[in-house]
């Protein structure tokens, strides 16, 4: 038999190539995507659109056009706010195929340098795959920002000493919390219900159990509010969705498999995340694991069971709080990208603010155009980033808002930056926080389970 040619392996590798045509060839190139597109909408580069990295993706899929450097910087200069999913007449799988684009480039090493791949190496494949070296980095933060150290470091100009790409990181650092989640878990114990309506558990996160563990904490109280026992499995890893989104789709598969066997789909009524980004990607895990003969039926009802926290709060006819909220000034609410385009949340949240009594709700322009965080899009494309955090902060000042709440973690970090860039006095909340607190001010006669 003859030996197949290095180009015909190269084309049997090729994972642009072993997509499903049908979801290669989607594409009508209609256009009706370019207006919801924002690199378009700053560039008007046609390549820079959904539409025309499309026809790139399926150049590279009939084998007409290689995966150069070119494809590989056009592929991440996308944000993968999937609007133009939401924009699509066609139902084209934007997700699928931009995540196998990446995962080309990856595969075939056209960016790879030295210092990529060690940076690589050490994010995805060494620190995020591990609950325990995690949570060591946040015990470090933390002592960096407890001591003082970091307003040492921030008022003074020895930042100027390190590279530029380390000056442009250190403001985006997040505030570490001073409990990880587990701990706020095991502080609500006895906060339980004891005739539980639901039994649902909730995933930590990475950046959201580091940082943002009190609107976990906030979640489990209103869940339990609501009637809820909410179990925090201790097993479960990152949900992948950094992997995913950054062409390590097998490591991606690999974090699915653990978080399926770590939380038990079957023996739950919902599996609840409260970040726009991770809930996005975890409801694609029958996708991701279509392939799996041992568990593409797990995942099949992992991704069935997988909801986003303001829409199983719709779901289980959630109690409105008497609570009244004593708030100076109005809330405008920021859509993350992932949770209305990849997940088509956008009623829920507006709905739980509205329920709050004492809260003026101002909506914001342009509320479902990306704030330029896009998972680390605003660490590796700072300038693209910044131009759509200023996009954004122009209408948060036009709201007068002195509390932006937004669902998803990269979110909040990245318009808390936009507010202290534009010295603009106000906060970012998780809308389940602000529910949180207007059933905290409740009469305790009030309160059911």
């Amino acid at each position: 038999m003859t030996q197949p040619t290095q180009a015909t392996q190269d084309d049997q590798e090729n994972l642009l190539k072993g997509l499903d045509y049908s979801i290669v060839q989607q594409c009508m190139h209609c256009g009706m995507c370019l207006p919801t597109c924002p690199t378009y909408a700053e560039t008007l580069e046609e390549r820079s659109s959904p539409r025309g990295r499309i026809a790139l993706m399926r150049g590279v899929a009939d084998g007409h056009l290689e995966v150069s450097e070119d494809f590989a910087k056009e592929m991440y200069f996308c944000l993968g706010c999937l609007a133009c999913q939401t924009a699509c007449p066609a139902g084209v799988d934007y997700t699928n195929l931009f995540e196998h684009a990446r995962a080309e480039i990856e595969r075939t090493g056209v960016l790879a340098t030295p210092r990529r791949t060690r940076i690589r190496s050490i994010a995805l494949r060494w620190l995020f795959p591990s609950r325990r070296r995690l949570h060591a980095l946040g015990w470090m933060l933390r002592l960096y920002q407890w001591t003082g150290l970091q307003w040492l470091v921030r008022s003074s100009r020895v930042l100027y000493l390190f590279p530029r790409w380390l000056r442009e990181l250190e403001p985006l650092t997040p505030q570490v919390s001073r409990r990880f989640t587990a701990t706020e878990h095991g502080r609500r114990r006895a906060s339980q219900p004891t005739l539980p309506r639901h039994r649902v558990a909730l995933l930590s996160g990475c950046v959201q159990d580091l940082a943002f563990a009190d609107v976990n904490a906030d979640t489990i109280d209103v869940l339990q509010f609501n009637g809820c026992e909410v179990l925090l499995p201790a097993d479960q890893q990152c949900c992948g969705s950094l992997h995913g989104h950054n062409g390590e789709l097998e490591l991606a598969r690999e974090l699915a498999r653990v978080n399926i066997d770590a939380f038990d789909p079957a023996s739950l009524d919902a599996i609840i995340v409260n970040a726009g980004g991770c809930g996005s990607h975890m409801s694609h895990y029958d996708r991701l694991l279509a392939d799996d003969e041992q568990y593409a039926q797990r995942a099949k009802i992992w991704s069935e069971k997988v909801r986003d926290i303001h829409e199983f709060l719709m779901e289980i006819d959630m109690r409105p709080p008497t609570g009244v909220l004593d708030i100076d000034g109005p809330v405008t609410y920021h859509e993350s990208c992932h949770l209305r385009h990849g997940q088509g949340v956008s009623e829920a949240p507006r709905k739980i603010l509205a329920a709050i009594q004492g809260l003026e709700m101002v909506e914001l322009s342009e509320a479902d155009w990306c704030c330029g965080s896009a998972g680390i899009y605003n660490i590796t494309q700072p300038e693209m980033s910044m131009q759509l955090l200023d996009r954004k902060m122009g209408h948060v000042a036009d709201t007068g808002a002195t509390i932006v709440a937004t669902g998803n973690p990269g979110c909040a970090v990245q318009i808390q930056h936009g507010l202290r860039l534009k010295s603009i006095h106000g906060t970012v909340l998780h809308p389940v926080t602000l529910l949180a607190q207007a059933y905290r001010a409740e009469p305790e006669t009030d309160r059911k389970e």
